[in-house]
């Protein structure tokens, strides 16, 4: 036990340093700046190029929606999580030892492999764990109370992304990090996924429309600048990042650009998912991807029956959810009065 209480000490430690570092000494690679940066890229893309143009700038609840991307992002992270994941993962992996006498973290497969080829299965490990995860707090009526806080977006913008109920992190953290951290995705690595991630977060869920020779260009983009900044050694580290990010702006616009839409999440896919009013037979949800929208194809949740800009968003009652930061982060638990009023 005392072994398990300074794994966690540690952790909680080891990551309020490096929040410390990130904000006071900022570096290419601090990832409490790339949110700010990329909240305001998409910000910028909303009121230069906006889907819904008569949905206002500053929406219903767009300031609470950004205090929740930082309080989900690093001020749940530095209280509890950080520390209490590596505990978890190091209980999974004392638990299979102890049963098996294989030690996973010990000798897991990726040691070998270079860091770009680490980095690319754990997205798409994590992302395919998170798209289940995703169905699961659909599907259960328990997750679900917990759910709706991110479901009770009326109006769509690109910090929606991050308004959710602090247990999701616990759900979603929890069953990803074990997978993630047993193949050897460490802090730094995790979030480097996270900024990829994060960006098409956003944009999922920004008011913006745009093909997918676009979203193949901004693709390339990120992957360019990760190349050319040098997140990881490869052998183009040698190339000028300007030719390097060029390249890869190019190679998405031309190579992947026709596939977009059928490879990747995109706010047309994801405002379905956040529909007020659904067939029956899908009224466990559609479309639950969350940056690779092929999991939703080869596995039939893919819902796109017309262009759906002006649809209702929540669901049946929103009327009557609470609307407040402190309440929306008490429901699920059955304490308070809009729960009790629903029995």
């Amino acid at each position: 036990m005392e072994k398990y209480i300074d794994i966690f000490l540690n952790g909680y430690k080891g990551y309020a340093s490096y929040l410390y570092n990130e904000i006071m000494h900022p570096t290419i690679r601090s990832y409490f700046y790339w949110l700010i940066l990329v909240s305001i890229f998409f910000l910028v893309l909303e009121v230069i190029i906006p889907w819904r143009k008569k949905q206002p700038i500053l929406r219903k609840d767009f300031w609470m929606d950004g205090f929740y991307m930082f309080f989900n992002f690093f001020i749940f992270s530095l209280i509890i999580y950080n520390a209490a994941s590596d505990v978890i993962v190091n209980l999974f992996n004392d638990g299979i030892k102890a049963i098996s006498g294989f030690n996973l973290q010990a000798n897991n497969p990726l040691k070998s492999f270079p860091l770009w080829a680490i980095l690319l299965i754990g997205f798409v490990v994590r992302d395919f764990v998170q798209w289940w995860i995703h169905r699961l707090l659909h599907k259960s009526d328990r997750l679900w109370e917990f759910h709706k806080v991110h479901h009770s977006v009326e109006e769509m913008g690109f910090a929606a992304h991050l308004r959710y109920h602090w247990m999701e992190n616990i759900v979603y953290r929890t069953l990803e990090y074990i997978p993630l951290a047993l193949l050897g995705i460490g802090l730094y690595d995790f979030f480097i996924i996270h900024i990829f991630t994060l960006a098409w977060g956003h944009f999922n869920h920004s008011n913006i429309s745009v093909n997918g020779r676009v979203t193949g260009g901004i693709l390339g983009l990120l992957i360019g600048i990760v190349l050319a900044f040098g997140f990881f050694e490869t052998s183009l580290n040698h190339i000028n990042p300007f030719i390097m990010i060029t390249i890869c702006i190019l190679t998405g616009l031309l190579v992947l650009g026709p596939l977009m839409k059928k490879l990747f999440n995109s706010p047309e896919l994801h405002i379905w998912h956040h529909a007020h009013d659904l067939p029956e037979e899908r009224r466990y949800g559609v479309n639950f991807a969350l940056t690779l929208a092929i999991w939703d194809y080869l596995f039939g949740t893919a819902y796109l029956p017309h262009e759906g800009a002006e649809i209702k968003l929540g669901f049946p009652g929103i009327e009557d959810y609470p609307q407040d930061f402190a309440t929306l982060n008490m429901v699920g638990f059955g304490k308070t009065d809009y729960e009790k009023n629903k029995k």
